[in-house]
C-alpha cells in the first residue's frame, strides 16, 4: 500500500512541478534576495554601532588610565621638589609602588638631562638631554604632562609610553624632569581579542602625532611606525568622535589592504585619540554566511522539487552532518573553556507555572568558574542558582539573572561578597540571552582593581601625612559649595603654613622634617571637627575648611586654637622643635564663590600676616589683593627692565679720609623707567631681593661696571677700582666668581680694578661653602669688603677666618659719632679691631664736616658720604676722576666747593 501511495505521490509531483517549481523558486530566491540585503544591512549597522562603543568605552579607559599617571607623576613631583632624595623611588617601590610590569622606568632627570634616580638601576647616569622631551620641558615653564612614544635608542628596550613633567627649583627654575616608561601593551590590551574579531585593531594615537601604538586581534602590538596597519592620515579621526570606513588602498588606508570600520573618540582630558577598527569582512560574514545559508537552501528546496526521491536522503545527510558540527563546536568550546582563564557558565532559565523564572540551573561550566565559588565543575552543574544565592549573595545574583533575561544583555565590574569559599575578590561579568538560558561569562579583575585603588589611593592621599591630598581637596570642594549654597550656610578656608618649617628641614634633615610634618597633622587634626576638612596643600602648607562655619567669630576661635597649639614645641627624636603657625582666613561666600577663589584669598591673607609677624591668623581683605597686584605689576616692569636695559649704574666715590685723594667709587644701580622716571632703589630693590629678581640684576651690575671701566680706558681716564655690591640671593646661590670672572676677561679688566662688597648677613650660613665662594673669589685678584658692617652677627673669629680686606662701617654709627660718647667709643673699637685683622676701615653715610674730623682722628681710612659727593652718572664721575682730590687735605671742606 505504501508503495502504491509514493508512486502515485511521484507521479503528481511530477504533473505538478514545471508550474510549482517555477512559481515556488521565483518566491524563493526573492525571499532570499530581500532576507540578504536586510542582513547585510544590519551588519554594517551593528559594525558601526560596536566599534563607536568600543571607542567610546577605550577612551574611558585612556582617559582613567592616563589620568592616575598624571596623578603619580604629579606625586612624584611634590615629593621630589620637596625633598630630592635620592632614595625617594625606592621607598616608593618599598610601599608598593610601581610594582605592577607594565611600570618598565620611573626615572627622575636633573636639569643636565643625567637620570639621578630610577627603579631601574640600569638607567641611572644615563644621559637623556637629547630627548625630544627632555627639550620641550627644558624650553617650556609649563608643568603639564608630556605623553608620547620612546625615541629611538631610549635607555630602556622594547615598545614604551613615556610619560613625563617638568621639576622646578623653588624659584620655578628648571631643574630635570619627572619620567615613566609605561609598556605599551598596556594602553591596547584594553579590548580582548575574542572581542575585537579576526583582523581588529585597537590603538591609541597622540593629536600631535608624537605618539602612535595599536594592538591586533592576534595579540601583536607596534609602536614602530613600519609595523603598524593603521592609517598614516591623522585628518581621518580630526573630529571629537565618529565612525567611518576605512578602505584598504593608497595612503589612506589599512596597510594589509583590509577595509575596517574605525571607531574613535578624542580623550575630553587628553590630547590623544582612541582608536578601535573591526574587518569589515569579519562584520558582513554573518551576513554573508545567510545569504550562502539562503541561496543554498533556495538550491536545494529545488532540487528537492526536481529529485523529490532524493529528500529523505539529503535531510538524513544533513542531519548527520550538523550532528557533526554541533559536536565538532561543543568539543571546540570545552577544549577553548578549560584552557581560559575566565569561568563561563551556561544556566537555563527555571520557570513557574504562570511562566515567570522562578531559579536557573547551571547546566554546564568550566572548572575555572567552578573554582570561582570555591567547588569543583562536578559539583557546580545542576546546582540551582538559589542554592548558591541564598548562602553567598542574598537575592542580588537571581535579581542580576532575571534582568539579563529581560534585556538579553547585561554586564557589569562586580566586588563579591567577603566569604572565604569565593576565589575572586572583584569579577567582570558579562551574561547573554541565549534561548531560554544565558551564557555568562566571568572574568577575575581582582589584580586590576587593586591597582587602581592604590593609584586612586595616592592620588587623593598624602603619603607622609595619610591627609588628603590637594588634588583631592579641591576636586571635593565644589559639592561641598553647592551643599553650602543650597542650605545658605556659611563656610570658613583656612590657610596654614608652618613658620620655621625650612630652618628645621634644612638643618635636621628631611627625615626629622618629615616626622614633624605627621605630628602636625596629627595636631590639627586633634583641634577639629569630624565635620571639618583638612588637606596637605603642598611642602609645610595645609588646608583646612570649617564646615560649616556661623561666621568670623567661630573661625576666629579655631585659628587661635591652632596658633596656640602650634606655638608648643614638637618633640621629635627627643628634641625640642619650634616652629609656629600663621593663617589667612577667608569666608564663603563672602571672600569667594569657588574653591580657586577661596584658596587664593586666604593664601594672600596668610602671606600678609606672616610679613606683618609670624604666629598669628588674619582675615583676607581686598586691599591685600591690591598690593599683592601691585607688586605683580612692578615686577613685570622689573622683567622688561631687564630686558629693554632700562636699568644704569651710579658712581659714588669714596676718598682718603685725610687726604681727600680719589681712592675707588661704589657702583649702585638706577632704574629709568620711560613712564615713571627715575625709579628710587628703596622702590624696587626689596622687591627683587623677595622675587629673585636680584640675582639677575646683579649679574647685569657686574658686566655694565666692567664695559664701564673698559670705555674710561678706551677715553685715556685714569682709573680707580670700582666696588660692586653682591646681594645675599647672589652670594648664597655661588657662581658669582664664575660671572664675574667671565666678564673682566670679556672686557680686559685687570683684577686691581674690580671690589666686591658682601654684606654681613650673606655670610652667615654654612660656613664651608661661604669659605668655599670667598676663596674663588679672592683667587680672582679683587679685594673683598664687609658691607653694611655693625647691621649683622659676625664674630671676631668669623671676621678672622674669612680674611676679609675692607670694612665699611654702616652709616648707623657714623651718624652717632657727635651726638654721643658711645658712638665714638664703639667706632673707635670696630677701627681698632679691624686694624688688628689687617682690614681697611670705610666709614658709609658721612655727610658733616664735624664726623669728617671725628674719623681723621680715629684713624679712618676712607669715607664716603653725601659731604664728599652723592651717587652721580658716568659722565659726571669721570670728571671726578679728572679731579682726583675731592677734599682738602686739613680742612672738612671739599674740594669742589
Amino acid at each position: 500500500m505504501s508503495i502504491h501511495v509514493a508512486s502515485r505521490t511521484n507521479r503528481f509531483l511530477v504533473f505538478i512541478w514545471p508550474a510549482l517549481a517555477v512559481l515556488l523558486a521565483a518566491a524563493l530566491w526573492a525571499a532570499t534576495v530581500v532576507r540578504a540585503d536586510a542582513e547585510h544591512a544590519r551588519a554594517e549597522s551593528q559594525a558601526r554601532k560596536d566599534a563607536s562603543a568600543y571607542a567610546e568605552a577605550y577612551e574611558q579607559y585612556i582617559t582613567r588610565s592616563v589620568g592616575q599617571m598624571d596623578q603619580v607623576t604629579m606625586q612624584l613631583k611634590f615629593s621630589w621638589e620637596k625633598g630630592r632624595d635620592a632614595g625617594l623611588l625606592d621607598e616608593l617601590r618599598r610601599d608598593g609602588m610601581f610594582t605592577d610590569g607594565a611600570f618598565r622606568a620611573v626615572a627622575i632627570v636633573d636639569r643636565s638631562g643625567i637620570v639621578r634616580a630610577s627603579t631601574r638601576p640600569a638607567l641611572i647616569g644615563s644621559d637623556l638631554s637629547a630627548g625630544p622631551y627632555f627639550v620641550q620641558h627644558r624650553n617650556h615653564i609649563s608643568t603639564a604632562l608630556r605623553i608620547g612614544a620612546a625615541p629611538a635608542g631610549f635607555a630602556e628596550p622594547g615598545e614604551l609610553v613615556l610619560f613625563t613633567r617638568r621639576l622646578d627649583t623653588r624659584d620655578d627654575e628648571f631643574d630635570g624632569i619627572v619620567l615613566m616608561a609605561v609598556d605599551a601593551r598596556y594602553f591596547t590590551s584594553f579590548v580582548s581579542p575574542a572581542t575585537l574579531g579576526m583582523g581588529g585593531v585597537v590603538a591609541l594615537a597622540h593629536r600631535e602625532g608624537r605618539l602612535r601604538t595599536e594592538q591586533r586581534s592576534d595579540g601583536a602590538a607596534f609602536l614602530d611606525a613600519g609595523k603598524r596597519l593603521l592609517p598614516a592620515d591623522d585628518s581621518l579621526w580630526s573630529s571629537e568622535r565618529g565612525v567611518r570606513l576605512v578602505g584598504g588602498d593608497g595612503a589612506v588606508g589599512f596597510a594589509d589592504g583590509q577595509a575596517r570600520v574605525l571607531g574613535w573618540r578624542h580623550s575630553s582630558a587628553y590630547p590623544l585619540v582612541a582608536l578601535v577598527a573591526l574587518s569589515h569582512g569579519a562584520a558582513l560574514a554573518p551576513s554573508a554566511a545567510a545569504w550562502a545559508d539562503g541561496r543554498d537552501r533556495a538550491i536545494a528546496i529545488s532540487a528537492c522539487l526536481l529529485l523529490l526521491g532524493a529528500v529523505g536522503s539529503v535531510l538524513a545527510r544533513r542531519a548527520v552532518l550538523r550532528e557533526r558540527e554541533q559536536e565538532q563546536v561543543q568539543r571546540a568550546y570545552r577544549t577553548a573553556t578549560e584552557s581560559g582563564n575566565d569561568g563561563f557558565y551556561m544556566a537555563a532559565a527555571v520557570r513557574a507555572r504562570d511562566g515567570s523564572i522562578a531559579d536557573f540551573r547551571i547546566v554546564d561550566c568550566n572548572e575555572r568558574g567552578a573554582f570561582f565559588y570555591g567547588m569543583t565543575r562536578a559539583t557546580l552543574v545542576g546546582s540551582s542558582l538559589s542554592q548558591i544565592d541564598s548562602a553567598l549573595f542574598g537575592e542580588a545574583l537571581l535579581d542580576t539573572y532575571r534582568k539579563a533575561m529581560e534585556t538579553g544583555f547585561y554586564e557589569d565590574d562586580r566586588r563579591m561578597p567577603l566569604d572565604n569559599r569565593l576565589n575572586i575578590s572583584w569579577g567582570r561579568r558579562r551574561l547573554v540571552r541565549v534561548g531560554n538560558g544565558l551564557a555568562v561569562t566571568l572574568q577575575d579583575i581582582s589584580e586590576r582593581k587593586a591597582h587602581e585603588n592604590q593609584l586612586e589611593r595616592l592620588a587623593n592621599e598624602d603619603v607622609l601625612t595619610g591627609l588628603a591630598t590637594r588634588h583631592a581637596f579641591l576636586n571635593a570642594m565644589p559639592d561641598i559649595l553647592a551643599q553650602a549654597r543650597a542650605n545658605e550656610a556659611g563656610l570658613a578656608l583656612l590657610f596654614i603654613d608652618l613658620d620655621e618649617f625650612k630652618h628645621v628641614n634644612d638643618s635636621h634633615g628631611h627625615a626629622v622634617g618629615d616626622q614633624l610634618l605627621k605630628s602636625a597633622a596629627g595636631r590639627l587634626l586633634s583641634l577639629l571637627r569630624p565635620s571639618d576638612q583638612v588637606a596637605r596643600f603642598g611642602g609645610d602648607e595645609f588646608l583646612v575648611l570649617l564646615h560649616p562655619c556661623e561666621g568670623e567669630r567661630q573661625a576666629a576661635s579655631v585659628a587661635a586654637r591652632i596658633v596656640e597649639a602650634f606655638a608648643v614645641p614638637f618633640l621629635i627624636a627627643d628634641e625640642l622643635h619650634a616652629v609656629g603657625a600663621s593663617i589667612g582666613i577667608s569666608m564663603y561666600p563672602r571672600d569667594g564663590q569657588d574653591a580657586e577663589t577661596l584658596v587664593r584669598h586666604s593664601d594672600i591673607a596668610m602671606y600678609a600676616g606672616k610679613n606683618e609677624g609670624k604666629g598669628q591668623y588674619r582675615f583676607f581683605d581686598p586691599a591685600l589683593s591690591n598690593s599683592l597686584n601691585s607688586r605683580a605689576r612692578l615686577k613685570q616692569r622689573m622683567l622688561e627692565a631687564i630686558e629693554r636695559d632700562q636699568f644704569l649704574l651710579y658712581y659714588q666715590p669714596r676718598v682718603d679720609a685725610r687726604s681727600g685723594e680719589l681712592l675707588s667709587m661704589e657702583a649702585l644701580v638706577r632704574w629709568q623707567h620711560p613712564e615713571l622716571g627715575l625709579v628710587p632703589p628703596g622702590e624696587f630693590i626689596p622687591l627683587a631681593e623677595s622675587t629673585g629678581l636680584i640675582r639677575r640684576i646683579g649679574d647685569l651690575v657686574i658686566d655694565k661696571a666692567c664695559a664701564q671701566l673698559a670705555a674710561w680706558r678706551e677715553a685715556g681716564i685714569v682709573l680707580v677700582p670700582v666696588s660692586i655690591n653682591v646681594s645675599p640671593k647672589q652670594f648664597l646661590r655661588g657662581g658669582v666668581q664664575r660671572h664675574l670672572s667671565s666678564a673682566m676677561a670679556r672686557h680686559r679688566i685687570p683684577a686691581s680694578l674690580i671690589e666686591v662688597e658682601i654684606t654681613e648677613s650673606a655670610m652667615m650660613g654654612d660656613h664651608e661653602e661661604i669659605l668655599a665662594e670667598l676663596a674663588a673669589l679672592r683667587a680672582l685678584g679683587v679685594k673683598l669688603h664687609v658691607d653694611d658692617f655693625g647691621t649683622g652677627y659676625s664674630s671676631l673669629s668669623q671676621l678672622q677666618r674669612l680674611r676679609m680686606d675692607v670694612l665699611k662701617v654702616d652709616r648707623a654709627f657714623t651718624m652717632e659719632l657727635g651726638n654721643s660718647k658711645e658712638g665714638k667709643v664703639f667706632f673707635q673699637a670696630i677701627v681698632s679691631m679691624a686694624h688688628a685683622l689687617g682690614m681697611s676701615v670705610v666709614a658709609e653715610g658721612v655727610e658733616t664736616a664735624e664726623q669728617l674730623d671725628i674719623l681723621r682722628a680715629l684713624d679712618c681710612n676712607e669715607v664716603q658720604g653725601y659731604y664728599i659727593a652723592r651717587p652721580v652718572p658716568a659722565p659726571d664721575m669721570q670728571a671726578m676722576m679728572a679731579q682726583r682730590f675731592l677734599l682738602a687735605s686739613s680742612a672738612g671742606v671739599p674740594a669742589g666747593g
